[in-house]
């Protein structure tokens, strides 16, 4: 079976340390040494397809370890209707290198029977061709799945969260071949990115709204405040670090006129000492 590179090769690209800014989480490919038997990985191991006539032997990996909170996106790029079911996601603290060839035909149950797996499989609804859809692990071990067309969705409970973690996926059934659009880790004030950056979700408006991810548990819960960037100006934003900053807060720090709004609505306080925010003013002037 033909691969893109032998499984023997050197550390790849993506796996070796890089940053290419604060914000960057690093690239992110599936693996490219262990992957299923019937698995061709194209487009600079982020292209994985099923090939043959089956429903089976389809595991890929990340390329390193991906951190909580950290949502995998993916594009569904083929589907068949000769099988029933389709997508497996889940994760491993297994180091995808370690693993002996060939790998087992199926996450479920080959692989989740083994300590350190965790997988669940995911609707046929979610896995149409065309599909986008992220899954990713919360604080309190959960894994989580949402689509351009749902919500957040809890799909399994028990991650074991002490030691590093791969995403696993099984191109499984239905879903012959899937694009990994790349990850982002959402926080309050920014969202770190994969590089290249993922294609979003969401649409254009939804990017300038806070949104709350829930997390099934109160204490699970992320949140972000999507802000749109403008290079043409000074980063002097204490929140999103790009625009110019001219609304001065009682404690001395700037926001800009975009952040302004959603910081006092929300918050109430600076998001840099938690000074309670009472008037704050534009360029001296009260607002």
């Amino acid at each position: 079976m033909a691969k893109e590179s032998s499984r023997t090769d050197s550390v790849t690209e993506s796996e070796k340390p890089h940053r290419c800014g604060p914000f960057c989480l690093g690239p992110l490919t599936f693996h490219p040494q262990a992957v299923g038997d019937k698995v061709c990985l194209s487009q600079g191991y982020r292209l994985a397809e099923r090939k043959g006539v089956t429903f089976k032997n389809g595991l890929v990996f990340s390329s390193r370890p991906v951190k909580i909170n950290e949502r995998i996106c993916l594009r569904v790029k083929k589907d068949t209707y000769l099988w029933h079911g389709a997508l497996r996601v889940g994760f491993t603290n297994v180091p995808p290198s370690s693993k002996s060839l060939p790998l087992p035909v199926m996450a479920i149950p080959n692989l989740t029977e083994r300590p350190g797996y965790w997988a669940s499989p995911v609707h046929e609804t979610y896995c149409q061709a065309g599909s986008q859809l992220e899954f990713w692990v919360s604080c309190g071990g959960s894994i989580y799945i949402t689509s351009s067309n749902t919500g957040p969705r809890k799909i399994y409970a028990g991650v074991d969260l002490s030691q590093p973690l791969w995403a696993m996926i099984d191109i499984y059934g239905q879903t012959r071949s899937i694009y990994l659009l790349g990850s982002e880790k959402r926080g309050v004030f920014r969202t770190r990115q994969s590089c290249p950056a993922p294609e979003r979700l969401t649409s254009p408006d939804d990017e300038n709204l806070y949104s709350l991810t829930p997390d099934g548990d109160s204490d699970e819960s992320t949140s972000s405040l999507s802000m749109e960037e403008d290079n043409s100006v000074a980063p002097d934003c204490v929140v999103c670090m790009s625009r110019e900053a001219r609304t001065l807060l009682p404690c001395g720090h700037r926001l800009c006129s975009h952040c302004t709004p959603k910081v006092v609505q929300l918050f109430g306080k600076c998001p840099l000492c938690r000074l309670d925010i009472s008037a704050p003013s534009v360029d001296g002037a009260t607002e």
